[in-house]
């Protein structure tokens, strides 16, 4: 069962999205897509992310997400605490999120995203 049919589309998180927002949510999905062929995606409209992961549930399967906020775009990660960050780009105190602050669409397309969502990929399909 497609998980969004229960759910929300990319096109509703976009319409909450500015325009510069709108390019960098379709970055970022476009290099998960790329680094995942198999992914499952997910929108909560009332919590206005879009989520991917190896199954269709959020805190267990899942290993990012794609947040519209205020003045920047969110690329967060459920299992971030326990992410390899060599950059140090991973922002958050909590248990497990972490999250990266995306302002610009050179940023969403930064070498460094890209090691990270791998590392987030292979950490969920080894759980």
């Amino acid at each position: 069962m497609d998980p969004n049919a229960t759910h929300g589309k990319f096109a509703d998180i976009l319409a909450l999205a500015t325009p510069a927002q709108k390019r960098i949510c379709k970055a970022l999905r476009a290099q998960i897509a790329a680094l995942h062929k198999g992914r499952v995606e997910v929108v909560w409209l009332r919590q206005k992310i879009i989520s991917f992961g190896v199954g269709p549930k959020k805190m267990t399967e899942h290993y990012a997400y794609i947040a519209i906020q205020g003045s920047h775009v969110n690329l967060g990660f459920y299992h971030g605490a326990s992410l390899a960050d060599p950059d140090g780009i991973l922002e958050g105190s909590g248990k497990n999120l972490r999250h990266i602050k995306i302002r610009d669409l050179a940023d969403a397309k930064h070498l460094t995203i890209a090691r990270i969502l791998r590392r987030a990929i292979a950490e969920r399909k080894a759980s």
